[in-house]
């Protein structure tokens, strides 16, 4: 069992208490009013880390007051889900975030107004707990909905089951949210390909392109869910095994690679659990569509929301290197972009026989 699987088995309801509940115990025995310090999690107070190349939370704090009118309902939340979440690890019980909300929802004492009004109330104060504990939801025993996929020459043990992966038929492993649950057994594997379509997948797994080329293949269903990214940083960081990251060519896909390599602004305070930094792009960028001459049948307009997100790019410091300032500069004045089945344009066997073995080539494995 990893590290992180035991921390999160063994020692979530301590950290909770240490973290939340002694504090406020303190400062009432001290006859103060008890409040709450958390990070911030607006944008303003996320950071680029230029020597890391990661996304992280800056130092700005907020406080949430129990002497304050506007602040009492979400220390209240606060509390209530964090003593909710160590109740459930009494229980040994795996919880959805459907969970949590449900099993606090009720009206507050001596009102009709709701301890919840969403659970989109529910998750943000989730989020607020992860950054005040250091703990991943999952390690707190929360799980959202998985849709990551796996297949290749990798054995892993998973509650008690040991799986090869690449015994899994036409299909694939699919990857649960709690991650660290899953111990690596063994692995033949030279790297991971991380492929944005489940399609093209789908098409390479039936071909075997991992066996042929000795590699674990991973996908996330477009924008990758946690356990997926949870997975990928594990595989490169556990076993050594570089990664590959395969998108289509356009603002969108480009943005999936970043949140593998460098994290996700609205999860910056993840970065040290989910980034891969050494995760790396293989295409399709902007000028692989020329490069490869994609048919003009296999091309399609760029529209406003393809255009305003490239321009925003432009601007961020993880895509201020010479590389992308130039695809992004040749995707806005092209104003064309390509799906990774395009290349199928050419012939079915493209992508597994011409496109990706070159881009390999070109990282010196293959």
């Amino acid at each position: 069992m990893s590290e992180q699987s035991e921390l999160a088995r063994n020692q979530t309801a301590s950290i909770i208490r240490t973290k939340i509940g002694e504090p406020i115990l303190r400062q009432l025995q001290k006859g103060q009013v008890p409040e709450l310090e958390i990070l911030s999690r607006s944008m303003e107070n996320v950071d680029f880390d230029e020597n890391a190349k990661l996304l992280k939370l800056g130092s700005k704090k907020t406080t949430r007051r129990m002497s304050k009118l506007s602040e009492i309902r979400p220390f209240m939340q606060t509390v209530l889900i964090a003593n909710s979440i160590i109740e459930a690890k009494r229980e040994g019980q795996v919880v959805t975030l459907r969970d949590v909300y449900y099993a606090n929802v009720s009206p507050m004492t001596g009102s009709s107004q709701k301890t919840l009004k969403s659970q989109e109330e529910s998750n943000v104060i989730i989020q607020d707990l992860e950054v005040m504990t250091g703990l991943l939801r999952e390690q707190m025993g929360i799980i959202a909905d998985a849709k990551g996929s796996l297949v290749g020459p990798l054995t892993i043990k998973s509650r008690g089951d040991v799986i090869p992966c690449s015994k899994q038929g036409d299909g694939a492993w699919s990857i649960p949210s709690m991650v660290d649950d899953v111990e690596f057994l063994d692995t033949s594997a030279k790297f991971v390909l991380v492929i944005e379509k489940g399609t093209a997948f789908q098409r390479l797994n039936y071909g075997r392109w991992w066996k042929k080329h000795n590699a674990i293949m991973v996908e996330g269903g477009g924008q990758p869910d946690r356990g997926t990214r949870r997975m990928v940083k594990r595989l490169n960081e556990e076993l050594g095994l570089p990664v590959f990251v395969c998108c289509d060519a356009d603002p969108y896909g480009w943005h999936i690679y970043s949140v593998y390599r460098f994290g996700s602004m609205s999860l910056a305070y993840t970065f040290e659990m989910l980034a891969c930094p050494k995760a790396r792009f293989i295409g399709i960028s902007a000028s692989d569509i020329y490069k490869y001459r994609i048919p003009k049948e296999g091309l399609l307009k760029a529209e406003k929301a393809d255009l305003k997100r490239a321009e925003d790019m432009l601007k961020y410091p993880w895509f201020k290197d010479e590389f992308w300032q130039k695809e992004l500069k040749l995707f806005l004045r092209r104003q064309q972009k390509s799906e990774i089945e395009a290349l199928s344009r050419h012939s079915y066997k493209f992508l597994a026989e011409t496109y990706l073995p070159d881009k390999l080539r070109e990282h010196g494995v293959l």
